[in-house]
């Protein structure tokens, strides 16, 4: 059977691995192995569950759950079922659930637990398509659903599989068998310019094109590979990781929590990880904040190991071998200093994968003098969500790497970066003039970023062309939904959300001086200037007021976690506003630089 949507792929390593692990999950204090003949055991159940719920070829099915094994079984239950996944992030409040279900048309969704059934209840109302929900940790309250919504738990899906395996069993059969690579395997929604999030159309055939390229450059062996999986799976480069596992017939563990992180890399000891800038960024930190508490002598040989660290990367970056005495110091500093760093992320790493954002070099650089390969590579979703990477033999820190096999990329008159390749996605669901912009019929999908192509084909990303900002944990955030949020208060009067390759999102908001003024009238401030009144702490809690209530709007990445109050409005003679009143951001980013600054370090 050809290897040519996610189902067939998945069956084969079914069939091919048998006892072999496929999963590792901690259950109470200990790590339990999930052999691929069970989880193929599980998956089967689950699909046929799924067909004995109604479901028919091509229908939409959502999932929204936090990173953990069941969400794959699930997926790969709905790809064998012949329908398509629809991943939502569980930080969305029940609005952005609704739209994300009407949109797609989604039948059945699958929640995490109680509490997302919760939002999903709240939010039923709406999602007119939705004609059943599936708890997937704990079981559901009795009297939850209705008569037109059905709520059951993971066990009673698997049950109803299993009551209608006679009755399904060939269909399911028929239907992994025919389906084909140009069916639609997943749409995952992104974040529009509006705010309302768009659909990218990824079809079975887009992803495993890029599974055969990625599996050419991740240059790992063995039958007991293991990788943790911790971001979120709603996300791309998460989801990737995750086919990338059962492409390659890895181990793949599942971390926890965030929280638990540090705690599970070293029980886990993976030989590879998958992150986004903004962990490695908090490593980077903490072992720096370490150093500088610690005592003179451990600083000295610290810096001292740091030193010989960065000498042997400078030679390993140029393709050739330290000198026998530097290799010998560098020894002695792993046992001294680096060993410490290698243990607490599991001790058997032998390369990261950073994506979803920027990776500042001077991190890339400092990890590899340590001991650790971080290599950076860079995709969208349109993309599935790769486009570049650095190899372990061939790297370059401050660029994304070479293109993927099978990849073009080319850099237009403008400077955007441009991509072609079976791994780019259809276009998004049912908005054709935005996927006219991006999507051209000559193949080739323009990014929204600005780059520049080496000699060598190393790719460095320089701007970011479309307004969308995009943190440091990897998310695409809107910034005029954040500020219209902010604006529907008529106490504000301008707002510029800010966050590009930043930990969070910040704002800079100016307020509207009539409603100012009542406000000081009654807060006996007095009719004193905007400037003296913005700095008062009554105005910046009735600021702070408006920027909770917005951000009960938003998902958790999207919120703003610190503002400054602005001692005056942007104007068209200050250079911040257009003609037609659209806030100049880059020359407010420029004039406000230090401020936006100080909201990230004060």
């Amino acid at each position: 059977m050809a290897e040519d949507t996610l189902a067939r792929m998945f069956w084969e390593r079914v069939e091919r691995y048998g006892e072999r692990p496929a999963q590792k999950v901690k259950i109470g204090e200990t790590w339990a192995d999930v052999s691929w003949r069970r989880l193929g055991e599980e998956v089967r159940e689950l699909a046929l569950g799924l067909m004995a719920l109604g479901r028919q070829r091509r229908e939409a099915v959502a999932l929204l759950s936090q990173s953990c094994a069941e969400w794959v079984r699930a997926d790969f239950a709905i790809f064998s079922a012949g329908c398509v996944t629809i991943p939502i992030y569980p930080s969305y409040p029940p609005e952005g659930i609704a739209y994300i279900v009407k949109d797609s048309g989604a039948k059945t969704l699958f929640v995490q637990d109680v509490v997302q059934l919760d939002k999903a209840l709240q939010a039923a109302k709406e999602m007119t398509s939705l004609d059943s929900v599936v708890v997937i940790h704990g079981e559901p309250p009795a009297g939850a659903g209705s008569r037109t919504l059905r709520v059951l738990g993971w066990a009673g899906l698997r049950a109803l599989g299993r009551n209608g395996r006679a009755q399904h069993e060939r269909t399911l059969t028929e239907r992994i068998a025919t389906g084909s690579p140009e069916d639609v395997a997943t749409i995952v929604y992104t974040s529009g310019t509006t705010g309302h999030p768009k659909g990218v159309v990824q079809t079975h055939g887009n992803h495993l094109a890029a599974l055969r390229a990625a599996a050419e450059v991740v240059e790992i062996q063995g039958d007991a590979v293991v990788h943790l999986l911790f971001l979120p799976l709603a996300h791309s480069f998460a989801r990737h990781e995750g086919f990338l596992g059962l492409y390659r017939g890895f181990v793949t563990a599942f971390a926890e929590s965030l929280e638990k992180l540090s705690e599970n890399l070293k029980e886990v000891r993976p030989h590879f990880i998958c992150s986004v800038p903004r962990v490695f960024e908090k490593v980077y930190a903490k072992v720096l904040s370490g150093v500088d508490v610690g005592s003179p002598a451990k600083n000295k040989i610290f810096h001292w190991a740091l030193g010989v660290g960065r000498q042997v990367s400078r030679y390993l970056r140029e393709g050739q071998t330290p000198p026998l005495g530097l290799r010998v110091q560098h020894a002695l500093a792993h046992k001294l200093v680096f060993h410490k760093l290698h243990d607490a992320l599991g001790g058997r790493l032998q390369f990261c994968v950073s994506g979803g954002a920027p990776l500042a070099r001077e991190i890339a650089e400092f990890f590899h003098a340590v001991g650790i390969l971080i290599l950076e590579g860079y995709g969208l979703t349109e993309t599935c969500p790769i486009l570049s990477v650095n190899r372990l033999r061939r790297y370059k820190f401050g660029t994304v790497g070479q293109a993927f096999p099978g990849v073009e990329l080319r850099i237009a008159e403008d400077g955007e970066v441009l991509a072609r390749g079976a791994n780019i996605a259809k276009g998004y669901y049912r908005k054709p003039e935005e996927t006219a912009e991006v999507f051209k019929p000559d193949g080739w999908f323009h990014t929204g970023d600005i780059g520049e192509i080496d000699a060598d084909g190393f790719l460095k990303i320089t701007d970011r062309k479309k307004d969308l900002i995009k943190t440091a944990g990897g998310s695409y955030v809107a910034p005029q939904y954040i500020e219209n949020l902010l604006k529907g208060d008529p106490f504000v009067s301008q707002a510029m959300a800010d966050g590009d390759r930043r930990p969070y999102p910040v704002a800079l908001i100016t307020l509207n001086a009539e409603e100012l003024g009542k406000f000081a009238r009654n807060a006996g401030l007095g009719d004193k200037p905007v400037a003296e009144l913005a700095r008062s702490p009554a105005v910046v809690e009735r600021v702070r007021r408006t920027v909770d209530a917005a951000n009960e709007q938003l998902p958790s990445y999207a919120r703003v976690k610190r503002f400054a109050v602005l001692p005056a409005d942007f104007t068209q003679e200050g250079g911040e506003l257009t003609p037609t009143l659209k806030v100049k951001r880059k020359e407010v980013r420029a004039k406000y630089a230090d401020l936006i600054e100080a909201l990230y370090h004060d």
